[in-house]
């Protein structure tokens, strides 16, 4: 698997007669995918969207998730799977050794130093209940190189708790809102800030909650503008969504 700046240096060494043109094909064979037979794993998707293929794990088998593993051993990218139990996580770490596992997220990653640092992006929930959600999000945005700020348990049966970070919302650059119950939370922070809201709406709840129907239709009739909304209990989602948003406020900054 191989990034742009590592494909554009590859092609600097060629032109410089530094690598052949035997070992250029043979480095970029496997574009756009690799095949390994039921598997099909993108390699191109970083140059496409910014970021590596991250591997849905629930259905897949030991051996379709150790095929997986084999064919990203060597890669210089973030890396990440989601919704992984601690027996497949096991699995690829024999051939992932730096893998590292965020049970509280369902998810395991390598994240690299090179994948940048930038600021402004909340993950909130409305109960602790929410946090897998949550940390869903948050997870997946670290991987894509956002600094995250937690704000767990600030739902609007206590709206005071959240008030209380009034300024540090106001200065977000995006924020990622998770609730089950009624699913309030992100149209009453819609009504507080400038910036993007991404609704998630959980199956989190009593009776009627509807498992996650009751919130994700008070999120997308939410009276507040700026706010989006993902599909129920999409943790991944809302991060990978919000990390974008943040990133390329940086890059219009330097634009």
């Amino acid at each position: 698997m191989m990034n742009e700046k590592e494909l554009i240096s590859l092609i600097e060494k060629l032109k410089k007669g530094e690598v052949d043109t035997s070992h250029f094909l043979s480095t970029i064979k496997s574009f756009p995918f690799k095949d390994l037979g039921e598997v099909k794993l993108d390699t191109h998707r970083s140059i496409r969207q910014g970021f590596a293929e991250i591997v849905y794990c629930p259905g897949k088998s030991d051996e379709q998730l150790e095929q997986i593993a084999k064919a990203m051993q060597n890669t210089r990218e973030s890396l990440l799977f989601s919704r992984i139990n601690e027996k497949q996580y096991r699995l690829v770490l024999k051939d992932l050794p730096e893998l590292i596992f965020y049970p509280k997220a369902a998810m395991a990653g390598i994240k690299k130093t090179d994948t940048g640092s930038f600021d402004g992006l909340i993950v909130a929930t409305g109960g602790s209940s929410d946090v897998p959600v949550a940390e869903e999000a948050a997870v997946t945005a670290e991987h894509m190189g956002c600094n995250v700020t937690r704000m767990y348990d600030v739902g609007v049966a206590g709206v005071h708790r959240l008030l209380a970070h009034i300024e540090t919302l106001q200065k977000a650059k995006a924020i990622v809102a998770v609730a089950g119950m009624e699913g309030a939370l992100p149209g009453v922070i819609g009504g507080l800030v400038s910036c993007p809201v991404i609704g998630v709406p959980t199956n989190v709840g009593y009776g009627m909650n509807l498992n996650g129907i009751a919130p994700l239709l008070t999120m997308l009739n939410s009276c507040a503008t700026g706010v989006t909304v993902v599909n129920i209990n999409n943790g991944l989602g809302a991060g990978y969504s919000g990390a974008m948003i943040v990133r390329q406020s940086f890059d219009a900054k330097l634009s």
